[in-house]
């Protein structure tokens, strides 16, 4: 989606309604954001949005990108975001051999997931988000997800071998039905590491 360089509008400042109700998205959708949120919106903060290609919005703090929407889908996190709050997002693990077709905009496929360096969700775990459990889910020392993951559910993708996450995405497929297939995408257009959005000046 953000493969090439893009251009943005100027920022907008949002007014104080729409930030309490992006504020409302973003917890509902990342639960685990909940002890950080005055940290990455705070109460008296001036958000500011801008408009990018193919009707994706950018969210702004000051000249920190926080989040993009495209039209009316999920909010999902920049990555600079991520590397502040890592444990904030659920996560799946790429092998080696899948981090460059990734990073540069590739579909991420199944096999870079099941592969011995790849990282899917424990199995037997819950399926989907557990009212009342929110706050359980987490990542454990083997780098799985504590409970499956659901088509159309935003993911961050870590990579083997190193310390920060290098994309981030919509899952087309769910993680349990990725284990029992083994084949096929399971993110598209992700927002990777050196992409249009990560090279976007937001001063």
């Amino acid at each position: 989606m953000f493969k090439k360089d893009i251009t943005a509008s100027p920022k907008q400042k949002l007014k104080s309604s729409a930030q309490r109700s992006l504020r409302q998205s973003l917890l509902s959708t990342y639960p685990l954001l909940t002890p950080h949120i005055d940290e990455i919106l705070p109460k008296k903060a001036s958000l500011s949005s801008m408009k990018l290609p193919d009707r994706n919005t950018l969210y702004v703090l000051d000249s920190e990108p926080l989040f993009y929407q495209q039209a009316t889908s999920e909010i999902l996190p920049h990555l600079k975001l991520v590397h502040r709050f890592p444990q904030g997002f659920p996560t799946i693990r790429i092998d080696r051999g899948a981090i460059r077709f990734v990073l540069s905009g590739a579909t991420l496929m199944a096999p870079g997931l099941t592969s011995k360096g790849g990282r899917l969700p424990v199995d037997g775990a819950a399926k989907g988000l557990e009212e009342g459990k929110e706050m359980e889910q987490r990542v454990d020392e083997e780098g799985r997800w504590s409970r499956e993951l659901v088509q159309g559910e935003p993911v961050v993708i870590m990579a083997e071998g190193k310390e920060e996450a290098c994309a981030v995405g919509v899952l087309v497929s769910g993680t349990e039905e990725v284990k029992a297939k083994g084949k096929g995408p399971v993110v598209e257009d992700a927002h990777f590491l050196g992409d249009g959005l990560w090279n976007l000046g937001t001063e």
